[in-house]
């Protein structure tokens, strides 16, 4: 349950609001951007939220389970801090987001309407585009690693250490001898190439040599 600030819910009693939508976009990094569909400039705490970038918001979702909520949306946001070369990187994906409603008169009036995360980020024709869905997606992450073979980095990140440009076009299928024999990595790979597999299982107890487990 959300608590309005007292002079908001005065104003909303009032009959004749002067709301609006105030985005703030927050990367893993750090970096932040303020965006809102009203026409000027807004100063809520330290950060500015520009007009002009904002979608317009259809409809939020939630759930009273574990499943993550989401938020439907119709344009593109945009903002000049966006770069094609941040999205390329992935430097967008996942992103907080907090979505505020705003009396635009008295900028210090807002509430946090929602909260969640950027997902499926892609550039559109006018800004980028992207899914969100609310802070119980975190329910759903993976923590730690894959007890796997086969490596779970990706060619050329900082895990794997492989200069790309030494392999121009290379492709990595994540197998212990394509790190070995192709990239001369295998310092850095990031599977277990020795862990036994269900065919340990399946040999059963040795025909012959069994010495009960004496040494």
């Amino acid at each position: 349950m959300r608590t309005l600030p007292l002079s908001l819910a005065a104003h909303l009693e009032s009959g004749v609001t002067t709301l609006c939508y105030a985005w703030r976009l927050t990367r893993a990094d750090g970096t932040q951007i303020g965006l809102t569909d009203h026409d000027r400039v807004l100063t809520i705490g330290a950060l500015e939220y520009r007009p002009g970038g904002a979608p317009d918001i259809i409809a939020f979702t939630s759930t009273s389970g574990l499943q993550p909520g989401s938020a439907d949306l119709r344009g593109a946001l945009s903002h000049d801090a966006i770069s094609e070369s941040d999205l390329a990187v992935g430097l967008w994906s996942g992103a907080r987001v907090d979505v505020f409603r705003v009396n635009w008169q008295e900028p210090t009036d807002a509430v946090i309407v929602w909260s969640g995360y950027l997902s499926d980020v892609t550039h559109g024709s006018d800004g980028f585009e992207a899914g969100l869905v609310s802070l119980k997606a975190d329910l759903e992450r993976p923590l730690g690693r894959v007890y796997a073979r086969a490596c779970d980095a990706v060619l050329g990140d900082a895990r794997c250490g492989v200069d790309r440009t030494a392999y121009p076009g290379a492709v990595c299928d994540q197998r212990f001898e394509t790190c070995r024999d192709g990239f001369s990595n295998t310092q850095n790979f990031r599977g277990f190439p020795h862990m036994p597999g269900p065919e340990a299982v399946l040999q059963g107890p040795a025909a012959s040599g069994n010495t009960g487990g004496k040494r």
